[in-house]
């Protein structure tokens, strides 16, 4: 059997992501012992009477920023000496295919979703080993976007996801997007499925495949076509 991967995730809203991270995929290799997920509520690591975790910035301004010592005293507690520990940050790299094929590739990842204004820098400069973001906007909180993280890299853990050859067919695995899928009935309220893909010629149906892919990136996202083969 492969390795096993762990996730540990920290954060002030573990109940956003607890069903979601124990469902489909995710659930069936949490169940095979192909991964280990743990979603952490980060108060259990504040001190005091209310178990604060946020406080007002220096220097003034709206909003609150996440405390450092939770968030320190937690890494530690949760750090076995090999984990690599990624805080989901809108000014963060970007995630894409290769990135989640390289988190994917550690044994033990504790992810931190960051809320309100953020957490402290020290925390960033200091415990923080690496900074993703999911995309060009913000977030109510980095909860959901540490599910999607998590989501992401998981299925480039090893034995995982069910039918491998899908990971080489999904949309940016060669820089192109996917392309159009098609199931029974082979005629539905008089849209039918194209010839090509019911006559059973393997090498036209990878052809016409990686022509609507082309045709389908260039109209959507042709800044992914620089250095791409364009040759069906």
């Amino acid at each position: 059997m492969p390795r096993s991967a762990k996730y540990d995730l920290l954060t002030l809203f573990p109940e956003m992501v607890e069903g979601f991270l124990r469902s489909s995929m995710l659930g069936r290799a949490v169940n095979r012992g192909l991964l280990e997920i743990n979603v952490h509520q980060l108060r259990d690591w504040a001190e005091g009477k209310h178990r604060l975790t946020d406080d007002r910035p220096f220097g003034g301004g709206p909003g609150m920023v996440m405390k450092p010592e939770p968030i320190f005293s937690a890494v530690e507690s949760l750090n076995e000496g090999e984990a690599c520990v990624v805080y989901m940050a809108p000014d963060g790299e970007p995630l894409s295919t290769a990135l989640a094929q390289e988190f994917a590739a550690k044994r033990h990842l504790i992810v931190l979703s960051g809320h309100y204004e953020g957490v402290d820098q020290r925390v960033r400069d200091r415990i923080v080993d690496r900074e993703v973001s999911i995309g060009e906007y913000v977030l109510t909180n980095g909860t959901v976007a540490a599910a999607v993280f998590l989501d992401c890299v998981s299925r480039y853990v090893p034995g995982v996801l069910g039918e491998e050859k899908s990971l080489t067919q999904d949309s940016f695995s060669n820089t192109l997007l996917g392309f159009p899928q098609y199931t029974r009935p082979a005629d539905f309220r008089g849209m039918t499925v194209p010839e090509v893909l019911l006559s059973g010629d393997h090498v036209k149906i990878e052809a016409w495949r990686k022509e609507r892919q082309i045709e389908k990136t260039k109209q959507t996202r042709p800044d992914l076509l620089n250095n791409q083969s364009l040759e069906p």
